[in-house]
C-alpha cells in the first residue's frame, strides 16, 4: 500500500432499500472519499431517491437498465471505484443491517498489508448469534462448511456475509465477467480470490435485524449453492493440484480415490455374491476389500490435512509490483 492514507470507496448495491439507504449513507464516516450507489433497476427508484434527497458530495449514483443481482451491482461499483483511483473498496448493503462504525476494522488489515480481502463474520460472539433467525443460522452454517471445501479457505466462516472490503489492486485482477452475479457472489468471490492465493481475513461483527426484508431465502438457494460449490471444488482441485502444481498431495488424492473406489466396489460385489449364493464371504476376501478402503481413507485424510495447511498466508498485494497491477478491471484470464 501507499505510505499516505489509502483512498477508500464504499459500494452500495441498491434494490428495494429506499427506507434505509439514506440513513446508511449518512452513517459513513469521513475516512471514506467516495460512495458509489448502484441502482440495480430498483422498482422503488432508490437511485433517484438518493439523487434528489442526498446532499453528500461524495455520492455518485450508477444505474442498471436491467437487474443484474447483487453481484452484478457490486462489480459495477468495483469497476467505477478502480477507475476513480480507489485503493480500498468496501461493500455494504443498503438495508441498514451493517454497522458502519466497523468500517475501519475492515479497512485496517488491507491498509497495513495483512490481507487482500476482509469479510464480516457474525458467528464470533455466541451471545449475539441468538438474534439471527433459526433458519438463517442453520443455512449459513451449512453454506459455510460447503464454502470451506469449494474455496480452500478453511479458516474463514459466514461466506454469505455481504460486509466486505478488497484491495483495489487485487480487485483489478479479478475475472469480473466470470464471477456469479447473484446471491452466490460472495462465495464465488472467495473461490476466485483463492485461484490467486489472496489472503482473506474474517472481521467479527454483529448483524442487526429490524424491519428490513431480506431478499435472500436460504431454503430456496441451498440446492443451487450446493451444485455450485461442487463445481468450484472440482475446479479448485484441478487448478491447484494438477494444472499449476503436482505435489505429494496430488498423488495422495489420486491413490486415495483409487484405493477407496476399488475397495468399496470389490467389497460390494463380493457381498452381493455371498448374499446371492448363500456362501459366507471368506476372511481373506473381506480383508482384500477392507484394506484398500482403510488405506484410501488415510491418504484422503492426509490430502485434506495438506489442503487445510495450504491456506494462503502471504497477501497477494505484497507480491504485486509497486506499479499498477497487470491487466484491467474484468480483463484477467477467466477461470
Amino acid at each position: 500500500m501507499r505510505e499516505m492514507e489509502p483512498r477508500i470507496a464504499v459500494v452500495i448495491p441498491s434494490y428495494r432499500v429506499t427506507r434505509h439507504i439514506l440513513d446508511v449513507i449518512a452513517s459513513i464516516g469521513s475516512m471514506v472519499q467516495q460512495i458509489i450507489v448502484v441502482d440495480d433497476a430498483c422498482p422503488d427508484g432508490s437511485g433517484e431517491l438518493v439523487e434528489k434527497q442526498c446532499r453528500d458530495g461524495r455520492v455518485v449514483v450508477l444505474r442498471h437498465e436491467v437487474n443484474q443481482g447483487v453481484g452484478g451491482a457490486v462489480l459495477t461499483g468495483y469497476r467505477h471505484a478502480i477507475e476513480s483511483g480507489a485503493d480500498i473498496i468496501v461493500k455494504v448493503d443498503g438495508d441498514g443491517q451493517m454497522d458502519l462504525g466497523l468500517l475501519p476494522r475492515f479497512v485496517a488489515p488491507i491498509a497495513t498489508g495483512m490481507a487482500d480481502y476482509t469479510k464480516g463474520n457474525r458467528f464470533y460472539d455466541l451471545s449475539q448469534i441468538g438474534q439471527m433467525p433459526t433458519l438463517r443460522l442453520v443455512g449459513n452454517a451449512a453454506l459455510s462448511f460447503m464454502a470451506k471445501f469449494s474455496s480452500g479457505y478453511w479458516d474463514v466462516f459466514d461466506p454469505t456475509n455481504g460486509y466486505t472490503a478488497i484491495s483495489a489492486r487485487v480487485a483489478r485482477l479479478l475475472p469480473m465477467n466470470k464471477i456469479s452475479r447473484r446471491y452466490f457472489f460472495e462465495t464465488d468471490m472467495m473461490f476466485r480470490l483463492g485461484t490467486f492465493r489472496a489472503v482473506i481475513v474474517d472481521v467479527p461483527m454483529d448483524a442487526k435485524y429490524a424491519d428490513e426484508v431480506s431478499n435472500l431465502k436460504i431454503s430456496r438457494i441451498l440446492g443451487e449453492f450446493m451444485a455450485k460449490h461442487v463445481r468450484n471444488f472440482l475446479k479448485r482441485i484441478f487448478y491447484n493440484y494438477f494444472l499449476r502444481d503436482l505435489s505429494i498431495a496430488s498423488l495422495e488424492l489420486i491413490a486415495g480415490l483409487a484405493l477407496l473406489s476399488f475397495g468399496t466396489g470389490f467389497g460390494a460385489i463380493e457381498w452381493w455374491r455371498g448374499v446371492s449364493s448363500g456362501v459366507p464371504t471368506t476372511a481373506g476376501t473381506v480383508m482384500l476389500a477392507a484394506m484398500p478402503v482403510l488405506v484410501g481413507l488415510q491418504l484422503l485424510l492426509a490430502f485434506l490435512s495438506y489442503d487445510i495447511a495450504a491456506v494462503p498466508k502471504l497477501p497477494l498485494s505484497s507480491r504485486l509490483l509497486a506499479g499498477p497491477a497487470a491487466g484491467t478491471a474484468g480483463g484477467a484470464p477467466g477461470r
